[in-house]
């Protein structure tokens, strides 16, 4: 038999959730008791949200005792949230430059739950260009904001994502083929950026480069997509020079001192 959780029963455990975490951010760590008397929740829901955060980290036990306080992943949530913020707030004017300077649309992407979320767009003022909505997301293997992504990260982790869901062809010349992506990704990785060539909308194209953090990884990217009939492909080395540079700048606004991207060591069989 199945059984059925009710959509207002999680929201009511998440509202709960957010009111303990809140609870001890203000006032330290605390037991059960007391965080039932303080918030007026039955002890046995106190009890089992805690052991539930604490499973994901985001509280603690104190040593052996029954008490609680935030836990060390709200701060690599916090480290990220502040870090997508920042990003957003520091790219915007680069963005605007490079869509002044190409007149094509200018995307910038994270990555979230292994595909790309489009957290910012200028689009180009001609009539015929390419349309976006923030908040959209993309698989990695067939965009090029995606691609500039997958290829900079580390070999194990590559292997993991295309584990994770099948390289559905989106067009004809979409890469289905694993060793074909990898050889690509082999060489994004040695030459800075990447290319959708109508691999994942008819009749677009795309150029993308990666966004390094201050630690040297890659969260983020950006591109400039455009008619394939505009975006030619003789033009690409010209266009990919301006995008590699304003991520290069943007990712030097972030804190990263890094001089030039990293080598393929430690990517995936049959991609070196």
């Amino acid at each position: 038999m199945c059984s059925y959780i009710r959509t207002d029963e999680v929201v009511n455990t998440v509202h709960k959730s957010i009111q303990i975490l809140s609870l001890l951010a203000r006032s330290g760590d605390m037991g059960v008791t007391e965080v039932s008397r303080a918030l007026g929740l039955p002890k046995s829901s106190v009890h089992n949200i805690l052991q539930t955060l604490a499973q994901q980290r985001l509280v603690e036990r104190r040593g052996e005792s029954n008490r609680f306080h935030l836990g060390i992943r709200l701060i690599e949530l916090g480290n990220r949230a502040q870090l997508e913020v920042d990003l957003c707030r520091l790219a915007r004017p680069f963005l605007r430059s490079l869509n002044e300077r190409t007149d094509e649309t200018v995307h910038l992407t994270v990555l979230d739950s292994d595909e790309v979320l489009y957290v910012d767009c200028v689009e180009s003022r001609k009539r015929l260009r390419t349309y976006s909505v923030i908040g959209v997301r993309a698989p990695l293997y067939c965009t090029s904001v995606g691609k500039a992504i997958l290829a900079f990260q580390p070999g194990a982790e590559i292997q993991r994502i295309l584990d994770g869901y099948p390289m559905t062809a989106f067009t004809e010349n979409t890469i289905t083929d694993r060793d074909r992506l990898l050889e690509e990704l082999r060489v994004i990785r040695r030459h800075g950026y990447s290319v959708d060539d109508m691999e994942h909308e008819e009749h677009i194209r795309c150029v993308g480069a990666p966004i390094f953090e201050p630690s040297g990884k890659v969260n983020a990217s950006l591109s400039v997509s455009g008619p394939a009939e505009r975006v030619l492909l003789s033009a690409v080395p010209q266009l990919a020079a301006q995008v590699v540079a304003v991520a290069g700048a943007i990712s030097a606004k972030l804190g990263y001192r890094g001089s030039a991207a990293p080598t393929a060591s430690g990517f995936p069989a049959g991609a070196d």
